[in-house]
């Protein structure tokens, strides 16, 4: 059986264009993929790099545990989504691992957005979405809920590309937002017909 990806071959792979598989990232990942099967470079100019069919079927594989978070830079990092019986891990070896992964994702931003912007989520983010929704309020110094402290929860929802974040009060809500909206998602507040909560839904900006 071949092994599979590292962490840094799986991002490429998974920042490749949903449509037509082409591929971004440095020459050595690239060559990296076409070695192991998983890319091809185009013959004709300008020699762009796709994904072969095994490395479409790669990109298709979905995480076992799809509310761990890899972080862009190490493939390791879990984002706090909230919500767990465990007390969060806030320490500064918590926050400089926090600020790592925000800094690797924002260069993951750049490595494959369209002219490198960093202001809009990348295709990391858009297939990961509570996770990616997570990091951004953790790196912003938001609170998680946790160990029955309060804080933000972040949840998928039915609606494609969109997270719903719940959060403590009304003023915490309000930061929340404002920390996503400056991470590039669109948000907007509702209320839960039943509990008549308030709660974010923010999908990820696309221009």
């Amino acid at each position: 059986m071949a092994r599979p990806p590292t962490a840094a071959q799986r991002r490429v792979i998974d920042a490749a264009d949903p449509v037509t598989g082409r591929l971004k990232g440095t020459e050595a990942q690239l060559e990296a993929l076409i070695k192991r099967g998983l890319a091809f470079r185009h013959p004709r100019p300008p020699h762009d790099h796709f994904l072969t069919p095994a490395g479409h079927r790669i990109r298709e594989t979905v995480p076992e545990e799809p509310e761990q978070a890899a972080d862009p830079a190490t493939g390791v990092f879990a984002a706090h989504v909230g919500g767990t019986q465990e007390a969060a891990d806030t320490g500064p070896a918590r926050a400089r691992e926090v600020h790592s992964a925000w800094q690797g994702l924002l260069e993951l931003r750049r490595m494959t957005n369209p002219e490198g912007a960093t202001d809009r989520p990348c295709g990391w983010e858009r297939a990961h979405l509570v996770q990616a929704a997570a990091l951004a309020l953790e790196a912003a110094g938001h609170p998680p809920e946790a160990g029955g402290s309060s804080g933000y929860r972040v949840r998928a929802t039915p609606q494609p590309e969109a997270v719903a974040v719940h959060a403590p009060d009304g003023e915490a809500l309000l930061a929340c937002a404002s920390t996503l909206e400056g991470a590039g998602w669109q948000v907007g507040e509702y209320t839960e017909p039943r509990t008549r909560a308030r709660y974010l839904l923010a999908s990820p900006r696309r221009v």
